[in-house]
C-alpha cells in the first residue's frame, strides 16, 4: 500500500462513529478541483508511510477508535488493498472506503468478501459530460456497474458530489439525481476555496444555500435521502 498519510481522528467522516483516516497515493482522474493534489500528482507525493507504523497505531487505538477510513487518492489502484482491509477488519475496526466507482470489479471483490462495512462513492457529473469534468477518458459503463453493484450490496452507502457552478449547471445535478435513482443517500458538496490540482480552479464558486436547497428539494423526488455538506 502507497500510504500517503494517517489522520488520527475524525467525528465527522464515518457516520456515527469515530475514526481514523488512510490517504493513499495515486489517482486515475484527473479532477481540477481536486483538494488533495500531493495524493494525485506523483511528482507530489510524499515518502509513503509504513504499513507498519499505520497498524502500530490501530493496535494502540483499540477500544479507542471505532473504525478506519480508507480514502485518497484512489484506493483501488492498490494492489494489495483487500489485504490490507483484512487486516484492519481483523483487528476489530469497522472499515469506510471512498472510491470513486472506476474500478467495480474491485469494488466487487471488497463486497463479496465482507470486508468493509461503509462505502462512499463520488458521482463527477452526469454520464455523458464524465470524461470532461474529471480531465481523462473514463470507462461510463464502470461507473453505471459500481452504481448498481453498491446500490445492491446490503452495506451501508452514500454517493456525493463535489459542486463547482461551472461545471456542473443546475440540471447536471437533477440528472445525476435520476442516475442514482432510489439510493438510500446522497451529498451535495461544497466545493471550497483551497488548494486544488488545477490552480485555475483557486477561484471557482459554488452554489448558494438558496440554491443547494432548492436542489435538495428536487433530488428528494429520486433519491431517499439528500443532504448539504
Amino acid at each position: 500500500m502507497l500510504i500517503g498519510g494517517l489522520q488520527k481522528f475524525s467525528l465527522i467522516d464515518y457516520p456515527g462513529k469515530i475514526c481514523a483516516i488512510v490517504f493513499t497515493q495515486g489517482c486515475n482522474l484527473r479532477c481540477p478541483y481536486c483538494h488533495n493534489p500531493e495524493l494525485v500528482k506523483p511528482e507530489l507525493f510524499d515518502t509513503p508511510l509504513s504499513e507498519n507504523k499505520v497498524f502500530s497505531f490501530l493496535e494502540n487505538r483499540k477500544g479507542k477508535l471505532d473504525a478506519v477510513e480508507i480514502t485518497g487518492g484512489e484506493p483501488t489502484l492498490q494492489p494489495d488493498l483487500l489485504e490490507f482491509v483484512k487486516k484492519i477488519k481483523d483487528m476489530g475496526f469497522l472499515v469506510k472506503l471512498d472510491s470513486n466507482g472506476t474500478n467495480p470489479h474491485v469494488l466487487e471483490r471488497i463486497i463479496k468478501n465482507k470486508l468493509v462495512d461503509y462505502l462512499a462513492m463520488d458521482i463527477k457529473a452526469p454520464l455523458e459530460k464524465y470524461s470532461r469534468v474529471v480531465g481523462v477518458r473514463v470507462n461510463i459503463a464502470n461507473i453505471r456497474y459500481s452504481i448498481n453493484l453498491i446500490m445492491k450490496s446490503g452495506i451501508n452507502y452514500e454517493f456525493r458530489t463535489t459542486v463547482v457552478k461551472s461545471l456542473l449547471p443546475r440540471e447536471d445535478i437533477i440528472k445525476i439525481g435520476k442516475l442514482i435513482r432510489g439510493a438510500e443517500n446522497y451529498f451535495l458538496q461544497r466545493f471550497i476555496l483551497s488548494k486544488t490540482l488545477d490552480k485555475n480552479f483557486s477561484d471557482k464558486t459554488t452554489y448558494s444555500d438558496k440554491e443547494f436547497r432548492d436542489l435538495k428539494k428536487i433530488l428528494e423526488k429520486y433519491v431517499r435521502k439528500c443532504e448539504i455538506r
